[in-house]
């Protein structure tokens, strides 16, 4: 590795990247509880189980493809496919090398962000959707499309970095855009679950089965989005050209620090607790959901914005987010079951506008050549909650909807999807059917 410092700076990197993963886990660790405190207890397993094995499908589809993706696209389609060099899985860097320390942990940092994505996705659909579907869908958004608009968008070489000025530090529209996109295409077509419209169509509220255990769930994502944030940055790198400056940059090499970062997720987060607080009149799944919205719509811009910038943008995010879930919901009878696609995509999508507004002439990429702006951003915006979000899940829902394999029976949906999941015969389950509609007819 040369010398003695760079020896050490590699391996100040490699550690850095494997300890943010653990600390990213916890985001997964806390979309599981959170999903099943929301979901019934006749769906508890399924839930579960679903969003469980996401986790070694879009690992070996990472591997196999994900990060490939990633190396191969940021100048596609504007200028050529690259050969994704370094990460294909027959690669020398995918596997034990001494001369390079670093692939390992970046892929495993990436992976996470892949789980993360998929899970955002699994909360929207719960309670009505066969596991067979959504894991195509994990393996859709998890290890294709994000890794998409992360070519593109979340990289230094990225032509909506280059030619657009995009920036996006920590995600607000490259994960949690499209990801919030991605559960609408799905919602769009899967429908709702039984019981959530009146006759009339006016929404009825389905209550989490466990307040409590929800908000752990979110107490528990907020620490795993602190580790997705430093695992976002690259913690030491020679900004300058010349060593006399050394800092951490975020994903575009341009330079923040740690303490930037913090601050802003901290105030981001408050802001969000704040305005979901008040808006909600004090109902713990809005107060607690807002906390999340908040640090999402700042994340755009978290790596350069005052304190007091990410406060208000949290604010504002969470009011956006929270008024536009309530409009869709009775416009178009879309069945959130978690709110993800307000408080991933309608916040996600506000910051990156925002942010073009709030960092205005600020350079998008190291050398200073193009800088971030409105246009670049609101177009960004739309690239991923609609173009690489809405629209591949839509087509994909559509498909497996004419198959017949997107939603579950009816019959199985009101006795509980648990049920399915143990193999049931058909008898069992018109029993547990008959004997619910008689307790409900009591």
């Amino acid at each position: 590795m040369g010398s003695e410092l760079a020896a050490l700076t590699t391996v100040f990197t490699e550690f850095y990247y494997w300890i943010t993963v653990p600390l990213m886990f916890l985001i997964h660790v806390g979309f599981c509880m959170y999903e099943v405190s929301i979901s019934r207890t006749k769906n508890h397993m399924h839930t579960l189980m679903k969003n469980a094995m996401l986790i070694p499908v879009v690992t070996v589809t990472m591997f196999l493809f994900g990060f490939w993706i990633y190396f191969a696209l940021p100048a596609w389609p504007l200028g050529e496919m690259g050969t994704g060099t370094g990460a294909l899985p027959w690669d020398v860097t995918m596997g034990s090398n001494f001369q390079d320390h670093i692939m390992g942990v970046f892929w495993a940092a990436f992976l996470l962000f892949s789980w993360t994505a998929a899970s955002i996705v699994s909360g929207a659909v719960i309670e009505r959707i066969r596991t067979g579907a959504f894991l195509i869908f994990a393996v859709l958004v998890g290890s294709c499309t994000w890794m998409i608009d992360a070519a593109w968008g979340w990289s230094a070489g990225g032509w909506m970095v280059t030619e657009w000025g995009y920036h996006d530090a920590y995600a607000s529209g490259v994960i949690h855009g499209i990801c919030g996109g991605a559960a609408l295409g799905i919602l769009a077509v899967l429908g709702p679950r039984i019981g959530k419209f009146a006759p009339d169509g006016t929404p009825r509220d389905i209550p989490p089965h466990s307040p409590w255990f929800a908000v752990i769930g979110l107490f528990v994502i907020y620490t795993g989005f602190w580790g997705f944030y430093a695992a976002c940055n690259v913690p030491v790198l020679d900004v300058s050209g010349n060593g006399t400056l050394f800092s951490a940059t975020n994903i575009y090499l341009t330079p923040t620090t740690l303490s930037t970062i913090t601050f802003n997720f901290l105030m981001s987060l408050a802001g969000g607790l704040m305005a979901g607080y008040m808006l909600s009149k004090g109902d713990s799944f809005w107060t607690f959901s807002g906390g999340l919205g908040g640090i999402i719509a700042a994340s755009a811009g978290n790596d350069l914005y005052h304190p007091m910038q990410a406060f208000l943008i949290g604010i504002v995010g969470v009011w956006v987010a929270y008024k536009l879930h309530y409009w869709v919901e009775r416009k178009f009878k879309i069945d959130d079951a978690v709110g993800a696609v307000a408080v991933h995509g309608y916040a996600g999508s506000f910051g990156v506008i925002i942010c073009g507004f709030m960092l205005w002439g600020y350079p998008a990429v190291a050398d200073g050549s193009v800088t971030i702006n409105p246009l670049g951003q609101i177009g960004g915006a739309i690239m991923m909650f609609f173009v690489l979000g809405f629209i591949p899940t839509w087509i994909v829902a559509k498909i497996l909807n004419a198959m017949g394999i997107l939603r579950i029976p009816k019959e199985v949906e009101i006795a509980g999807l648990d049920y399915l999941d143990n193999q049931a015969t058909e008898a069992d389950n018109q029993t547990i059917v008959d004997a619910e509609r008689a307790e409900a007819s009591n």
